[in-house]
């Protein structure tokens, strides 16, 4: 059996994508990582074999699995997302281990929420280890584009100590293992996924608005895959990949220059966090640190999650995103 707080496997051109060289990276034909989940014909692979195209209609979604388990590792595609009307749908590229480890799963996720026209789009990152889905971690962002538009790359470096989530090769959320978390850190191999479906009870506004198949289908198109991890046999869960040489350094965090992205990116984009929710926590999960500036950006954006307020007294604080004030100039 793997032991899994030994065995982590980031190999060098891992290292080198941290520090801003991507390009490096094989990309993966989709029959060469990939396969049918579920969908019938609403997963199609173009003719080039590198392109994929998952599609929500009036019968189905769709969706497709990696075709190894992996434990740690660099895992990326590049995603253009459905245009015009949206609300209630959900595109998701995830890690979880959930048809192993029906009661203690664990979970990396991205999770695109579709909006009304004129709305954008959001992103939604969430972690659960050991089966911890009582306990929410979510956080959820705006973007400084239209991720409809044209693609964009979404990636997740996952290692034994911390998982940064990435948009187009800019850091976004850092979550590091810690003593607070216990066995909620995703320890245990995952396959990858992608899917799309009708998330119309909680995706948009709360459920407030619903998939309308008037506009179906829905198509979302993958391409530039990327699955650069430690593959682990599925019945044994015994590695079946080298390690990294005793030289090798493996990444302990991200570089000033990414951090001041990242926080760049926060600080005009976040628009919830786990961390600072007062209606969800009275008391913060354990391994939450709060940032005094974050909290008050996040109170004038909504006053009742972040304030503990019942009354909202701030609305005049919310603002639509303006492409002026999206642009993020990350030179």
């Amino acid at each position: 059996m793997v032991n899994y707080h030994i065995v982590t496997f980031i190999f060098f051109s891992v290292i080198e994508l941290v520090y801003g060289s991507s390009r490096n990276l094989p990309i993966l034909a989709f029959d060469e990582g990939y396969s049918h989940l579920f969908g019938d014909d609403n997963l199609m692979i173009l003719k080039d074999g590198k392109s994929a195209h998952i599609s929500l209609d009036e019968r189905t979604g769709a969706g497709f699995v990696s075709q190894d388990l992996y434990l740690h590792g660099f895992f990326s595609a590049s995603i253009k997302l459905p245009a015009d009307y949206t609300a209630g749908v959900v595109v998701a590229f995830y890690m979880s281990n959930v048809d192993m480890f029906e009661k203690n799963h664990d979970e990396i996720d991205f999770e695109f929420l579709g909006n009304i026209r004129g709305k954008d789009w959001r992103i939604q990152t969430n972690i659960y280890g050991n089966g911890s889905t009582s306990v929410g971690r979510e956080e959820r962002y705006g973007l400084w584009f239209d991720p409809s538009e044209d693609f964009h790359h979404y990636s997740i470096l996952w290692t034994e100590n911390f998982i940064i989530f990435y948009v187009d090769n800019v850091p976004i959320r850092e979550i590091k293992r810690t003593e607070a978390m216990g066995g909620d850190f995703p320890s245990k191999p995952m396959s990858l996924y992608a899917t799309i479906w009708d998330g119309s009870g909680w995706a948009t506004n709360g459920g407030k608005y619903k998939v309308n198949y008037k506009y179906a289908p829905y198509i979302a198109k993958f391409s530039d895959f990327v699955l650069h991890g430690c593959a682990v046999d599925p019945i044994e869960l015994s590695s079946k990949c080298d390690t990294a040489p005793k030289t090798a350094s493996i990444p302990t965090g991200i570089t000033p220059d990414q951090r001041r992205k990242m926080e760049k990116f926060r600080k005009k984009q976040m628009q919830y966090s786990y961390c600072y929710d007062k209606t969800r926590y009275k008391v913060p999960p354990p391994e939450c640190v709060i940032d005094p500036k974050e909290a008050e950006r996040l109170r004038a954006f909504d006053p009742v999650t972040f304030g503990g307020s019942r009354h909202h007294h701030g609305k005049q604080h919310r603002r639509s995103r303006s492409r002026a004030e999206g642009d993020i100039s990350f030179l």
